[in-house]
């Protein structure tokens, strides 16, 4: 049995939004939310910015109880769950519990927890831990919770692969209910890596920016580091119509591919194969993609190494591609999803974000990158690409 597949709700918090419509918002001003990051004292790490959401306060969304059982990033994945199950309108009955999965991906979990609690081991030498500490570190933490809130007892799991780690649990729910492995399917990401042991580490790399993330320009510098969640609802196409549910788009189709390369190098060849692994999924002909949403990261190797394996599947003179990373963060585990629905906001409003920041253009991305003033045009498909430390590629691909 296969399924055409149906996105009918879709939820997200990020810096550059606390719900749906004001990341959309955003994403068409071309308004960045790279910020002074306050999460962490001024001064402590070199690189002064990043993409946090602005003033979340625990206590406003959950009660002081259930806040403490979960860490800050399984409170974005709750939060964006409830957003996108409310406007799905799914009422998940008894059948509908056992027949629903839900899978989710994190890049490093509740590293906001573990770093408190390891600061207060060998900081302040307390030697007690909270009970609930491994609850709240633990990567499933969001899914598990999300499992809670609906009653769902399909499969439900987590997936750790850097930052493909969205794009992949998308895909695995995608084939899930394209296959009737399962009937509905909440699947995204969610990361909250604002802590100073997480930020010291990614100091160590040398690939975060000194001020703000411009991808594919000349003169960028680095990412800038990002936090939020995205979910999204997946359902048989068949099935959404008949119950009068708006659809977002279509998820046509998945790949995903390992460079076997480099830890950290990014491969094109790698990420060439992955893309041409989705269109084979979708059948889709490379000349029917009109926009990429690309992984972009600002990085001086990523941006070049990823505009060549787009050159070696598609004739980018037709192309638009643009990184929204440069709007909302690079947020590692979270970033497939979140950028999954900025795909789909463009497919369903005719509107391609744009990559912001933009300043000079780079010879080695000579490719129209839809520079800091959002698109007006009419798409039918769209590819939206992660590519991971560790080499692990993953795509997806959506239809108006």
């Amino acid at each position: 049995m296969t399924r055409r597949v149906a996105v009918t709700g879709i939820g997200v918090i990020s810096a550059a939004g606390r719900t749906r419509g004001a990341f959309w918002d955003a994403l068409k001003s071309g308004t960045s939310a790279i910020r002074p990051m306050v999460l962490v004292p001024p001064g402590s790490v070199r690189f002064p910015n990043g993409a946090e959401v602005p003033g979340y306060d625990a206590s406003l969304e959950f009660e002081p109880k259930e806040a403490d059982l979960l860490d800050r990033f399984a409170q974005f994945a709750l939060l964006a769950a409830r957003e996108a199950v409310s406007d799905s309108g799914l009422e998940f009955d008894a059948a509908l519990k056992e027949s629903a999965a839900i899978v989710t991906g994190s890049c490093v979990g509740g590293k906001s927890t573990e770093d408190e609690s390891f600061r207060g081991l060998y900081a302040l030498n307390n030697t007690r831990f909270s009970p609930l500490s491994i609850p709240k570190v633990m990567a499933n933490a969001g899914a598990s919770r999300i499992s809670l809130e609906y009653g769902i007892t399909g499969p439900v799991y987590t997936v750790s692969t850097a930052c493909s780690s969205a794009n992949h649990a998308i895909g695995q729910a995608f084939w899930m209910v394209r296959n009737g492995t399962a009937e509905v399917a909440i699947a995204g990401g969610s990361e909250a890596p604002f802590s100073l042991g997480m930020l010291k580490a990614w100091e160590a790399m040398r690939v975060v920016s000194p001020d703000t993330c411009r991808p594919f320009s000349k003169d960028r510098r680095g990412l800038i580091l990002g936090e939020g969640a995205a979910m999204l609802i997946l359902e048989p196409m068949e099935r959404a119509r008949a119950r009068g549910a708006h659809i977002w788009g279509e998820l046509a189709g998945f790949g995903m591919s390992s460079d076997a390369h480099h830890i950290t190098q990014p491969s094109a060849t790698g990420a060439a194969r992955a893309m041409r692994a989705t269109l084979v999924d979708a059948a889709v002909a490379p000349e029917a993609v009109g926009y990429i949403n690309a992984h972009g990261t600002g990085t001086t190797m990523n941006d070049p190494t990823e505009i060549e394996a787009i050159r070696a599947i598609f004739k980018t003179d037709k192309l638009l591609i643009s990184s929204t990373k440069s709007i909302h963060g690079h947020t590692l585990g979270a970033a497939g999803a979140i950028e999954a629905a900025a795909t789909l906001f463009a497919l369903h409003e005719g509107i391609v974000p744009p990559t912001a920041n933009f300043t000079e253009p780079d010879p080695a991305c000579d490719v129209d990158v839809v520079p800091n003033v959002a698109r007006t045009v009419q798409v039918e498909y769209a590819l939206s690409n992660s590519f991971a430390f560790g080499g692990l590629n993953a795509v997806l691909l959506f239809r108006k």
